[in-house]
């Protein structure tokens, strides 16, 4: 009787948790975050960081009289993999990271990395045994090392910018996105509809907003880049907020793409963590876009994110003018127009 007894209590709790369990069941989205967004997350880093045949090591090599035989002994190696570049050149592929180390015009050689990076010091061992092999012997000479650790070329000066570009998209696409699924959820957008004003001041409305509070983070996050972490702002800060503000345009129109149709909360929240998640890995937040295969980059070049985050490390750290940043600004007033677009044609709402 009592293990009868224990049994009638227990059963509530048995079909309530089916009752959840079965709840779950009805939602594509709970599905999708359960078990899809893990198996894509974890593949999408198995690519950036997959294991494969050590790569020979990017470095260049001054232009100079001896540059060539440097090459050659270092090409030889099959470990590094040099080009022979002037001066100011190699310096910056070693700001930018496609260079992990620079061998410098001097007898004996003069090796100019990063010491913060590991690939640097990594290839600072390779260069060193091959040239002292090529030299005949081991240790033919003591080589000088120059460090560099000059602001823009350390990883946070590269990280800032990326930290940036995704603040951008985040804020533009979930705000938006957020904001007008609920004001549907809750009626909110038929009653405007039918009150004395035109749909595009209430999208407008939002936007405006939206860009308010954008240009305050941009502002707060740039300040302390600058201020505590000594993160360089090398061009202007008219072209920073010029680039910043089209990056916002771009999200806030995928904002309202993405916004166009749901009428659930986590409808909306599927659809912008499916289009946001590609561009948290691929488009060189947190590591270089070059860690990706070759047949991936025209995609990954294709993405907005990737667009925002190339032209805002070329204004900030490399003085990069807008012209040169055209390609970039291009990828992202087409997304934006594109987005508003369609998000207006197919907008409901109701």
């Amino acid at each position: 009787m009592a293990r009868w007894l224990r049994s009638l209590r227990a059963a509530p709790l048995v079909l309530l948790t089916r009752a959840r369990v079965a709840e779950s069941l009805r939602e594509p989205e709970a599905l999708f975050w359960m078990f899809v967004f893990p198996i894509l997350l974890s593949a999408a880093l198995a690519v950036a960081f997959r294991e494969q045949p050590a790569e020979p090591v990017p470095v260049s090599v001054e232009a100079g009289a001896g540059a060539e035989a440097r090459r050659a002994a270092l090409e030889a190696s099959g470990r590094v993999l040099p080009r022979v570049a002037p001066r100011e050149q190699a310096r910056q592929e070693l700001r930018a990271g496609r260079v992990a180390l620079v061998v410098l015009d001097t007898d004996p050689p003069t090796y100019w990395f990063d010491p913060t990076r590991t690939e640097s010091r990594v290839a600072r061992l390779e260069v060193d045994q091959a040239l002292q092999r090529a030299a005949g012997r081991a240790d033919a000479f003591r080589a000088a090392e120059l460090e560099m650790t000059e602001r823009g070329s350390r990883y946070v000066d590269f990280l800032v910018p990326g930290l940036l570009g995704m603040n951008l998209m985040s804020t533009g696409i979930w705000a938006i996105g957020f904001s007008l699924v609920q004001q549907r959820i809750g009626k909110l957008l038929k009653l405007f509809v039918a009150a004395p004003m035109r749909r595009w001041q209430l999208l407008t409305a939002h936007i405006g907003a939206r860009l308010v509070f954008l240009a305050l983070e941009v502002t707060a996050l740039v300040l302390f880049a600058f201020f505590l972490l000594d993160v360089p702002i090398a061009g202007s800060i008219a072209a920073l907020g010029l680039v910043s503000l089209i990056g916002a345009m771009s999200f806030v129109g995928l904002g309202l793409l993405l916004a166009a149709r749901p009428r659930t909360i986590e409808g909306v929240s599927g659809l912008i963590n499916l289009a946001t998640f590609p561009m948290w890995i691929f488009s060189g937040v947190f590591f270089s876009t070059e860690r990706f295969p070759d047949a991936m980059q025209p995609l990954i070049q294709a993405l907005p994110l990737t667009a925002l985050n190339d032209a805002l490390r070329g204004v900030m750290l490399e003085a990069a003018p807008l012209s040169a940043l055209a390609p970039e600004l291009a990828v992202l007033v087409v997304w934006g127009v594109v987005s508003f677009a369609v998000g207006l044609k197919i907008f409901r709402w109701q």
